[in-house]
């Protein structure tokens, strides 16, 4: 006999783990499946490979989810200046956050941390379950429900599943949604480094040719860099020996930190984009990198994921409310326009400006461009606010609403 629950969800990284945290939070009951047993997080470990610039919409989602002061004690570094810069000309545009009226810019965190923080919020819910480690061997759905078979021989029934299963995510596969790719043949290279002198607390971005290099602050004073390359000079630096990675990293960032004294491990991943073509099939809703993957150049990946659980929630509890099934037409629909619409636009606007970038030949008009925008309080103020993921379009709990309040509305 199948389990029954509100929701199903697929997938338990820092999205579907949100997805989840906050449906539970919201009354419904919550099927959680992850394939891999994810490690236990240790503080006392160095800053591990993987973070993610995390907007002020993003900490308020993971404040309601219950994570976000568990993920503040462990470990984390806000930044509250950020400098970008074009090396083909001198344009520099700087942001600081009191200027606009905000406490910070962003915030610095390990994904690790972020999943396990969830994790405990989950495990600690008695509105969740937790399928861990196991897979989803198939999903059938007809006008009433959904049924899931679990490698495990476990059968959930749901009115809903939410496929948060990653970037090459079976379920979507299952389901015969398409997606449009772009391949840049380039990789994102990240290691954590230590300078001279350490990061003063500012998240740093140089345009070069051939993709941009990132810094980003951490708490000690290091920083975590992506350094965006074409594949084969990212191999090519992996390869290199420490000594000589650290003096290609220098050069790049010269003018901005004196010297790279220490770097970590390092890894490279393929950079794409990838827009799925629907994020609802019946009763089978993506979410996060299983609907869309975009260019690290603006740090928006995870942020456009966790706004994607957010926005979910907030649509099916005002269903609730009605009586409606959580899996009508009517109702993904108007999730679906939503959050396609906002991804497509982010996912456009990255693209758009990695080619400017890209072009040398644009030199002139990237100068041109940057010092209008470093003149503009307006321009700057748009910027950041779309970046911060608190927009006019964005969901109620990144624009500091609570789920309570969600809760108390007809």
């Amino acid at each position: 006999m199948s389990r029954r629950f509100d929701i199903a969800v697929v997938g338990a990284g820092m999205v579907g783990a949100t997805a989840a945290a906050l449906l539970a939070r919201g009354g419904f009951s919550v099927a959680l499946v992850e394939a891999r047993q994810p490690p236990v997080f240790d503080p006392a470990l160095p800053v591990g490979l993987r973070v993610s610039a995390l907007s002020p919409g993003s900490t308020a989602i993971l404040a309601e989810a219950g994570a976000w002061s568990e993920i503040e004690r462990v470990r984390s570094c806000p930044y509250r200046h950020m400098q970008v810069e074009d090396q083909g000309n001198a344009a520099v545009l700087e942001f600081e956050a009191p200027a606009f009226g905000m406490e910070r810019l962003g915030t610095i965190v390990e994904n690790d941390l972020v999943q396990s923080a969830l994790l405990g919020v989950a495990g600690a819910s008695a509105l969740i379950e937790l399928f861990v480690p196991d897979t989803v061997e198939r999903v059938d759905t007809n006008d009433h429900a959904a049924h899931l078979k679990l490698a495990s021989g476990v059968g959930i029934e749901a009115q809903l599943v939410l496929a948060v299963d990653g970037a090459e995510s079976p379920l979507r596969r299952q389901f015969g949604i398409r997606q449009q790719t772009w391949d840049y043949n380039q990789k994102g290279l990240v290691c954590v480094i230590a300078t001279a002198p350490p990061n003063p607390g500012t998240a740093w971005q140089r345009f070069l040719p051939g993709g941009p290099l990132a810094l980003l602050p951490l708490a000690d004073g290091s920083s975590s860099i992506v350094w965006t390359r074409p594949s084969d000079e990212a191999d090519h630096l992996l390869a290199l020996p420490d000594a000589d990675f650290r003096e290609s990293l220098a050069a790049a960032a010269s003018g901005w930190l004196d010297g790279v004294l220490e770097c970590g491990p390092r890894a490279a991943f393929p950079l794409a984009m990838r827009l799925s073509e629907r994020y609802v099939s019946g009763r089978l809703v993506l979410l996060g990198d299983a609907a869309h993957v975009v260019h690290p150049l603006a740090g928006q990946g995870v942020n456009l994921g966790l706004a994607d659980a957010a926005a979910l929630v907030e649509v099916l509890i005002q269903a609730r409310g009605t009586g409606r099934d959580l899996g009508s037409h009517g109702l993904l629909g108007r999730f679906e326009r939503w959050r396609r619409s906002e991804s497509e636009v982010m996912a456009g606007g990255i693209h758009a400006l990695r080619s400017l970038f890209m072009s040398p030949a644009l030199a002139g008009l990237r100068g041109t461009g940057m010092g209008w925008v470093s003149r503009s309080w307006v321009a700057r103020e748009t910027f950041l606010r779309r970046a911060a993921g608190q927009g006019r379009n964005a969901p109620r709990l990144a624009r500091g609403e609570t789920l309570q309040s969600l809760l108390r509305q007809p």
